[in-house]
């Protein structure tokens, strides 16, 4: 790694612009051009309700809980509310949270369970129009049309607050419904409250990744209590009601309280969540909302907003761009979910209590998504808790005794191919965050890529189909699932394993890993020219021809038959990753150079990516729903496919990148509650497109490298370290004009289609000159394309 940091800052001039104020401050703040509605429609699956940046509670309104439709528990296009809970996940194709559910209701009958969407009446659900729904970062919404109930939500790090604005009524009543979950994660332990006094329940809620306590105080004594377990009616009255019973237990069980109100009052509701325990609920509750100032704490959620957002200014006269871009900001900023306490402790991965010193622990890595745009944008926006992801990562390491991949609180599924914590910790390494233990984490790292776990860590937890990567440089079709990403993933993993190897100076496994990092190679077809299923016994899965396909069973393991580009499939049957071979053919990220070789030069592979880009959408049946968001073959709706259009900048095409990263910018990202073109996945397409109008991306988390495309905006400027700024401008730019003529770094001419990550924390300003043609000889002199594993051999 030391030679290839070399080269990159062969071309660095050492020169950075002091400057206080860069960008004219825009007319609006910040929060002002976000839309938490953005991406609720068309399985977006992200949730309009308030919350903090790297919070722990995440309060949302929720229409429904069960299907793909309800990932994160609130469609757009739905017309009623079942209720206000605590915990969503941003955008993730997971049907899992909810927990802590709060309904203000005004009826005789006293209903506790909450109803269908198409016959509301038959529970506590209320209908809602949107015109009578706002949101904002920190704040939500929303007139309960059935009750005549105003719900308005803010929230802190750790606890929601909500105020409800009832009508004169002797039949006001909150329902806590503790048997509320979006999807059906099974628990093997119970849900439990109490009602200690007229003003307080506590308690806590089993959910399928773990247990969540809460504490709920409320501004106004109950006139009636009781409790619920909608699971159960008594022989007596036929109901599920217990009036005046103070404590209860179950799978669906709840409290209601009643009140007599006068027209426009106000009752507030402040709840404290935790995954230690009621008493840490408590505590977070007490620190953070110690008062009864609902506008306070609203105010105070907007500043922190603002003062994040701000962290990015930007110049554009486009209102529908600076809407999307401080939107997309914003599900960047809060994607990544803290875990502690205010004291610090936190369910660790063994099951026990721990406290995080001088650090915040972060719980849950989706990092399948993430590593790819949202950890490399952070490490440029979000400086100050890059190194607590790692000390997080560090700690969970302790106490598992194993590294993870990806995982959601302590439920580590590895569910997804790869081996993807590597180059989140790699790729902070490389640009100088250090403060955790890199030994421990690289040793963790080499074990996990040489050998299977052993108990108490469960086999699932291991490198899919290890031996037979290790033995045949590849995993097998015949024997493992999803091989040929499965092959590929690993590859790139095992080349950052080799980058973070060098730089500790194991210059054998330096070697050892290198050498490993190759072995995307062995799954090329040069016939086919196609990342190509492999057997066990090194023969290639029969292409599909004139066969119909088929499922082979193989023991325990199930494939289709044959061969087909076009085929994505389901599991566990599918040998490529919610993607086909059109789509995988790309994902080796760490060595673009070595790939277009294998097709026989630049021509052969701009040629292919020229066809990727304009062919048929169409995949062969059966469909598949993460194919969204096309743009041919190009699957922007998914991951594997983000990197693709920088691709041609190491082909000696860059203007064809400038070309389509503009069109994807352009055509896939809109305004309104549709803008998104796929799932959000925890911040991955929303941070995918704030490098990519600021002009970047990080095709190769692992090096301190971003790739140039085509910048968005007029003016991008960004806060580094020292109060400096780093500002790309591009001069003469429009929709015709996405092409770059010239550039110049610091006054200097800048003809590189990539840029190190110190170059930018530095401070300075890159400017581009734009025009409607393509420049061919932009971008194209010596070093000019980025570094890859191959031109170091």
């Amino acid at each position: 790694m030391k030679t290839i940091i070399a080269a990159l800052f062969l071309f660095f001039i050492p020169f950075a612009l002091p400057l206080n104020s860069p960008a004219q401050a825009p007319s609006k703040a910040p929060v002002e051009w976000v839309d938490p509605f953005l991406g609720t429609d068309f399985f977006g699956h992200t949730f309009p309700g308030p919350c903090l940046p790297y919070a722990l509670v995440h309060l949302s309104p929720d229409t429904g809980t069960e299907g793909w439709t309800y990932c994160s528990g609130y469609a757009y296009s739905d017309e009623s509310i079942i209720g206000f809970s605590h915990t969503h996940w941003s955008g993730v194709g997971m049907v899992n949270g909810g927990d802590v559910l709060l309904m203000p209701t005004v009826s005789q009958q006293l209903q506790v369970v909450p109803g269908t969407k198409d016959a509301p009446d038959s529970g506590y659900r209320s209908r809602f129009s949107h015109k009578e729904e706002t949101a904002s970062p920190g704040y939500y919404s929303v007139m309960l049309s059935d009750y005549q109930v105003e719900v308005e939500l803010t929230a802190t790090k750790r606890a929601g607050f909500h105020r409800y604005t009832f009508p004169k009524t002797d039949d006001a009543h909150i329902i806590l419904d503790l048997g509320h979950q979006i999807g059906d994660m099974p628990s093997t332990d119970i849900s439990e409250l109490k009602i200690l006094n007229n003003n307080r329940i506590e308690g806590a809620k089993s959910a399928g990744l773990g247990k969540v306590y809460f504490v709920a105080e409320f501004s106004k004594a109950f006139r009636y209590y009781g409790t619920f377990d909608s699971s159960y009616a008594t022989p007596e009255s036929g109901s599920s009601l217990f009036p005046y019973k103070n404590a209860e237990q179950g799978d669906q069980v709840g409290a209601f309280v009643s009140f007599q109100t006068v027209e426009g009052e106000q009752i507030l509701v402040k709840v404290g969540l935790s995954y230690t325990s009621i008493e840490g609920a408590r505590k977070n509750l007490q620190a953070e909302i110690p008062h009864w100032d609902f506008d306070q704490t609203r105010t105070d959620a907007e500043t922190v907003w603002n003062n994040e957002l701000n962290k990015i200014q930007i110049q554009t006269a486009d209102e529908e761009k600076k809407e999307i871009f401080y939107t997309s900001l914003y599900r960047s900023f809060l994607a990544q979910y803290i875990s502690q306490d205010v004291d610090g402790k936190y369910l660790g991965s063994d099951g026990k209590i721990h406290t995080a010193k001088d650090f915040d622990f972060y719980g849950s890595f989706s990092c399948w998504d993430t590593y790819r745009s949202q950890h490399p944008l952070l490490t440029l926006t979000a400086p100050e808790h890059i190194n607590d992801f790692i000390k997080s990562i560090e700690a969970k390491v302790d106490h598992y005794q194993w590294l993870p991949a990806q995982h959601f609180l302590n439920v580590f599924g590895e569910s997804m191919v790869g081996d993807h914590l590597i180059p989140v910790i790699v790729d902070a390494y490389q640009k100088g965050y250090r403060n955790f233990d890199i030994q421990k984490l690289y040793k963790a790292m080499r074990k996990k890529a040489t050998e299977n776990p052993q108990p108490p860590v469960p086999a699932h937890a291991g490198r899919s189909g290890l031996d037979y990567y290790l033995e045949l440089g590849y995993t097998p079709v015949d024997q493992v699932t999803e091989s040929v990403p499965n092959t590929l993933e690993l590859a790139y993993d095992d080349w950052c394993i080799a980058q973070l190897a060098q730089e500790l100076g194991h210059e054998k496994d330096y070697k050892y890993f290198t050498q490993r990092a190759h072995n995307y190679q062995n799954l090329w077809d040069a016939e086919t020219r196609f990342m190509r299923p492999k057997k066990a016994d090194k023969s290639w899965l029969e292409a599909l021809g004139e066969n119909e396909q088929e499922v082979v069973q193989h023991g325990d393991h199930s494939y289709y038959r044959y061969f087909d580009p076009l085929l994505v499939g389901r599991r566990p049957n599918r040998y490529y990753t919610e993607s086909n071979a059109w789509q995988y053919i790309w994902s080796v990220q760490h060595d673009i150079k070595g790939l277009i070789n294998l097709f026989g030069g630049t021509h052969r592979f701009t040629d292919k990516l020229d066809t990727f880009f304009e062919m048929s959408p169409v995949i062969t049946p059966p469909k598949y729903v993460g194919v969204v968001g096309t743009i041919g073959q190009y699957v922007h709706g998914n991951q594997p496919s983000h990197h693709v259009a920088y691709l041609y900048n190491y082909a000696g095409q860059p203007w064809k990148t400038q070309q389509r990263v503009r069109q994807v910018c352009e055509e896939l990202y809109r305004t309104g509650p549709g803008g998104l073109c796929g799932n959000e996945d925890m911040g991955s397409l929303s941070s995918w497109y704030v490098l990519s109008a600021m002009g970047l991306y990080a095709v190769t988390p692992g090096i301190p490298v971003y790739v140039i495309g085509s910048p968005l905006l007029d003016q991008v400027s960004l806060q580094v370290k020292n109060k400096r700024h780093f500002t790309i401008k591009a001069h003469n730019n429009s929709k015709e004009n996405c092409y770059i003529q010239s550039g110049t770094l610091n006054g200097q001419a800048f003809n590189r289609t990539w840029i190190s990550h110190q170059e930018i924390t530095k401070g300075g300003e890159l400017i581009f000159e734009m025009g409607p043609r393509p420049n061919k000889k932009w971008g194209n002199g010596p070093q000019s394309a980025p570094p890859s594993l191959s031109d170091r051999q």
